[in-house]
């Protein structure tokens, strides 16, 4: 006999259909995380030193922590270097050398250890293990370690000949290492060099038919080929389509606002309105800025909303529209100003407080949901050199916390003040930022994190943080 369906009740945060557990509406479903892999993934590197598996580990650790999916990064060399605090040469790394190598197979085993309690116990989805992982034995440890906690393998090798590659990744990274702190930069060089050589005679690199039944992509000479063998999931997936499309050509990315609308002096949200007088006067001066700046091959991307497109037009350069850059839909709360919503809507004014990143507006979106439609964009700005970015407040924060690797928590209340350029600068493992103001007054648009967020504060305590608007 067929058992009855269950009664549905909507999420109000996430303006979702759930089942009632017992006739109740389920509890804290806002905090559960959607699940993007249908078991966990362990990411293991592989390669010589200073092929950038470190730079690759932590784009992609940021990237999947970006798109929700909770991932974690150990890195074997920090393990060692908390091991062995004082480094003394490459000949740790000898192959000869017993002790070295009792050490770094210690290293390598209390990773795996936090890697399983991250894995099986915090909730993680993905965990990144960061290290040469040379030999077939090695990855086979690995292999039997995964399998026996029911973790997916996937494998990401790093294969360099380029000696200028090799040497500007050392002189960026390395010689920063804590290894290298008493060093004067030709001895570092010198014994990273050798720390290499002791790496060199075991290296045994994916083979297409001895390991024809691992999952893995080889990545050659930083991006100028791949190989990809048996991708087994949606998650390995989007890993090889996210790392075919890094490079690390020097480069800035530009993001600012729209100049400031009609609506913003009203203190309204969203909806298509045009530029104020000082709004287009900001759009002369970012033209002037720009021109300024002489960037080579400058692409300009704007959403598809009149505030940007506006904008853009001041500039005179040909320039790309995204409908996918436009801002955060408010749904039933389009152009209404925060206090018409806790007028109108003061429970939904309260639950956006309460979890400003997952609370979707009733017929509108969460930030989460802007994060997925932005992934497109991502990969286009991982694709290409130099872009200004001419978009939305709830917009640039997604794109910021990108790239400045920030929390889901953190992304909303991020500031992104109106006539101000930022410029981001890729550096060797994360990203400068330069706050640019162009001196052309503004309102001001940023709300701060209230304290009271209770759906039964007073209207007066739900409006405090309001920015001050006509």
């Amino acid at each position: 006999m067929a058992a009855s369906p269950r009664e549905l009740t909507q999420n109000p945060l996430k303006k979702i259909w759930m089942p009632c557990k017992n006739g109740h509406p389920e509890r804290h479903i806002s905090q559960r995380r959607v699940c993007m892999t249908n078991c966990p993934t362990l990411i293991v590197t592989v390669g010589l030193p200073a092929r950038g598996k470190t730079y690759i580990s932590k784009k992609l650790t940021r990237y999947l922590n970006w798109i929700g999916v909770p991932t974690k990064e150990f890195n074997v060399g920090q393990y060692r270097r908390r091991c062995v605090k004082i480094y003394k040469s490459f000949e740790f790394f000898s192959p000869d050398n017993e002790e070295g190598l009792k050490i770094r197979k210690q290293c390598a085993s209390t990773a795996l250890n936090d890697v399983q309690q991250y894995l099986s116990s915090e909730g993680g989805q993905v965990a990144v293990f960061d290290a040469t992982n040379t030999t077939r034995e090695r990855r086979n440890v690995i292999i039997k370690f995964a399998d026996q906690n029911g973790y997916k393998v996937f494998f990401v090798e790093s294969i360099c000949e380029d000696p200028d590659v090799i040497n500007a990744n050392i002189v960026q990274v390395k010689l920063g290492s804590p290894d290298y702190a008493d060093c004067n930069t030709d001895e570092a060089v010198e014994d990273f060099m050798k720390r290499i050589k002791c790496y060199e005679n075991s290296y045994e690199t994916l083979d297409e038919v001895l390991d024809k039944d691992l999952s893995y992509i080889k990545v050659m000479d930083v991006g100028q080929r791949y190989l990809v063998n048996r991708v087994m999931d949606h998650i390995q997936s989007r890993i090889v389509y996210y790392l075919m499309n890094i490079h690390i050509t020097p480069r800035s990315i530009y993001l600012c606002r729209h100049g400031e609308s009609d609506l913003n002096i009203k203190g309204k949200i969203g909806g298509d309105s045009g530029l104020s007088e000082r709004g287009k006067k900001f759009a002369r001066h970012l033209g002037d800025f720009i021109h300024e700046q002489n960037i080579k091959d400058l692409k300009v991307w704007t959403s598809q909303m009149k505030r940007t497109i506006q904008t853009a037009e001041a500039l005179g350069v040909p320039y790309e529209q995204w409908k996918a850059l436009n801002e955060i839909d408010a749904g039933v709360c389009e152009e209404m100003s925060y206090e018409e919503i806790q007028e109108h809507y003061p429970l939904e004014f309260a639950l956006r407080d309460q979890d400003k990143y997952r609370y979707r507006y009733p017929k509108g979106e969460s930030y989460e949901d802007l994060v997925q439609r932005l992934e497109p964009v991502i990969m286009e700005l991982e694709r290409q050199e130099n872009v200004l970015v001419i978009c939305h407040q709830a917009v640039m924060r997604c794109l910021l916390a990108y790239f400045l690797d920030k929390s889901a928590e953190e992304l909303p209340y991020l500031k992104c003040p109106l006539h101000t350029v930022l410029k981001l600068t890729p550096v060797a493992y994360g990203c400068k930022v330069e706050s640019i103001s162009l001196k052309v007054e503004a309102v001001n648009t940023h709300r701060e994190r209230p304290e009271n967020v209770d759906i039964s504060r007073n209207p007066e305590e739900a409006l405090l943080t309001v920015p001050a608007h006509q």
